[in-house]
């Protein structure tokens, strides 16, 4: 028995619309055993949009003329979902060790410093305030990590209250400006009226500000930046919006994993932040992305 890919797709034009390797070990499977079972495939929809599918196939007698039945099973969700709570258990992971070991740590951190501020003030040692200023300097920032480290604990306490995106958003955008005009890129910001929620203002801020400051890092000079809130049916929308490169497929999968970074001097930290912040408020992280920019959305349930 031979069939060609055009033959095939005459049955079933949209489950066909997939990938050449897809195609070709999907055919090579049917000419082999004459059936199909559960073979995971890629296809593109007429949207554009990619979409993961189990595909089966056999071949049936129809008054006495061969004809292929094949069964499409739209995976989709299902993938996404196994690969957020891959990610979440990640998190969870790394989180109750952070709980473990993170105070532990910071504690002789803190005594080191202490005793580095009082010997590098010492008259005899002034000669050499510059090294003592550095190991201080040093110091603070193993401790600002140790400090997101300890953000992703999911046990950790934190206390909500009824308040609105748009108030937080409005709160720190002194700071905001002051990146973006230090940068030199443009700052824009739409914010839509909506409902209360149930949120930490300082987890929001760190979320908020984790996500602006990874879309101006991701900018060239005079690349706008656009914050906007906004209500999609029973969701509270915040998003912030790059004139980046794009994130590449395979970077793209590995965003939110704790310690995975593209910067030189990324910790790989911050988005693993604000994807637990996410999980603690109930919300969800979506991330759209091309070569023009790329978009994070956090959508709260109302």
């Amino acid at each position: 028995m031979s069939m060609s890919t055009q033959d095939i797709s005459k049955l079933h034009p949209i489950a066909f619309d997939t990938f050449k390797e897809d195609e070709a070990k999907m055919l090579q499977l049917f000419e082999e055993q004459g059936f199909v079972r559960n073979h995971e495939a890629i296809s593109r929809m007429k949207s554009g949009e990619l979409r993961t599918g189990l595909f089966s196939a056999d071949l049936i007698n129809i008054d006495d003329q061969k004809c292929v039945l094949t069964v499409i099973t739209d995976i989709t969700e299902r993938k996404q979902f196994e690969k957020e709570m891959f990610r979440l258990g990640r998190l969870n992971l790394i989180g109750e060790m952070a709980a473990g070991i993170g105070h532990e740590v910071r504690n002789p951190m803190t005594t080191v410093r202490g005793f580095l501020q009082i010997l590098g003030e010492k008259e005899k040692n002034l000669k050499h305030k510059e090294y003592f200023d550095l190991m201080i300097e040093e110091l603070d920032r193993a401790n600002s990590i140790i400090t997101e480290f300890l953000s992703l604990a999911k046990s950790k306490a934190v206390e909500y209250k009824i308040r609105n995106i748009n108030t937080i958003v409005e709160a720190i955008l002194p700071l905001i400006l002051a990146d973006t005009m230090k940068d030199d890129k443009v700052l824009n910001v739409e914010l839509c009226k909506t409902q209360d929620l149930s949120l930490n203002e300082e987890e929001m801020r760190q979320l908020i500000l984790n996500l602006v400051r990874n879309g101006l890092e991701a900018m060239s000079p005079e690349g706008n930046l656009t914050i906007r809130t906004f209500i999609d049916n029973d969701a509270v929308i915040l998003s912030v919006q790059d004139q980046g490169h794009g994130i590449e497929s395979d970077v793209l999968d590995k965003i939110g994993t704790p310690f995975f970074t593209t910067k030189e001097n990324g910790t790989g930290l911050g988005l693993a932040v604000c994807y637990s912040i996410a999980s603690r408020h109930n919300a969800k992280i979506e991330i759209e992305t091309s070569s023009t920019g790329t978009t994070f959305f956090v959508r709260f349930k109302i």
